[in-house]
């Protein structure tokens, strides 16, 4: 119960920082925001860095591989985020956040390239998922918003960098990974600003809450909190809890964006969030489950 309060907390940490995301750009572009957040993240992890050094729990493997693979993820990691703080310039947070929980469904499709089995679950899940976004996103003329299409791209691309963490996590720290991916990914970030925007020094004090909240809250806390929550948690319901990131994220919008979904965005909202669900819970679990419900009952 401890471990899936945190996880609870942390779906609700990163899906509030949808909002912050769409604040800051109030005052900043979209790849300066991107850099700072993600340079606040990464000296966020230093403590969490010094404990687990002291603790000697800190695995680094082969230098070469650790310096290749976390270019690849600051990369990776560059891309995925473009595309979502683009986004969030031409749609909502509530849209965003579920568009890019979409990545739970494609991680395991993408899996399958890599000689992964995937069950039944996914496909189902897949298809309902695809369902609802029609209903939120796909317009009366069949065209999707631009904003929502920039999401769904970053959504592809969170799922790419899910999966090259879990093959280099094996071989070194999770925790040292995500630093100096933050590092690259905010180097990047901050080199094409400087090349295509314009940021006022005064502007930077003014996204201040943004930029906080995105990088020691979203980054900082909400990554502390995953680590010590999986530890207790079954991988099926880390993946289940986090994946309620989406609703935080429409909550969020409606409470502090005075963001608003119709019916119709609703319904594709639900039908999307119930995707997530189904792809992560084995069919053959829920059959067994309504089985022993049909036994007790007689």
């Amino acid at each position: 119960m401890v471990a899936n309060f945190l996880l609870l907390l942390t779906a609700c940490v990163w899906g509030m920082g949808f909002v912050a995301q769409a604040l800051g750009m109030d005052h900043l572009a979209p790849f300066m925001f991107n850099g700072l957040r993600f340079f606040i993240g990464a000296i966020s992890l230093v403590p969490l860095i010094w404990y687990f050094s002291r603790k000697k729990t800190l695995v680094i493997g082969n230098s070469r591989t650790l310096i290749l693979g976390s270019l690849a993820l600051g990369a990776v990691l560059f891309i995925a985020a473009s595309f979502q703080q683009v986004g969030l310039l031409y749609t909502s947070a509530a849209n965003a956040g579920f568009i890019t929980g979409l990545y739970i469904v494609i991680v395991p499709i993408l899996g399958l390239l890599l000689k992964h089995s995937t069950g039944m679950n996914t496909w189902v899940g897949c298809a309902i998922a695809v369902v609802g976004m029609y209903f939120l996103s796909i317009k009366d003329d069949m065209s999707i918003g631009y904003g929502d299409a920039l999401q769904l791209i970053g959504a592809l691309f969170w799922a790419v960098h899910i999966l090259l963490i879990d093959h280099l996590a094996r071989k070194h720290s999770a925790i040292l990974l995500s630093q100096i991916q933050f590092v690259i990914c905010a180097v990047i970030s901050l080199g094409v600003s400087f090349a295509i925007e314009t940021t006022a020094l005064a502007n930077i004090g003014l996204a201040w809450g943004a930029l906080a909240y995105s990088g020691l809250i979203s980054v900082g806390v909400g990554y502390t909190l995953q680590v010590v929550a999986q530890k207790n948690a079954h991988p099926a319901h880390v993946a289940i809890i986090l994946s309620l990131e989406a609703v935080f994220a429409a909550i969020g919008g409606i409470l502090f964006l005075n963001e608003s979904l119709d019916n119709r965005a609703l319904l594709g909202c639900a039908l999307m969030l119930l995707g997530m669900l189904v792809s992560q819970i084995p069919l053959r679990y829920l059959v067994k489950s309504w089985g022993q419900k049909a036994v007790v009952s007689k």
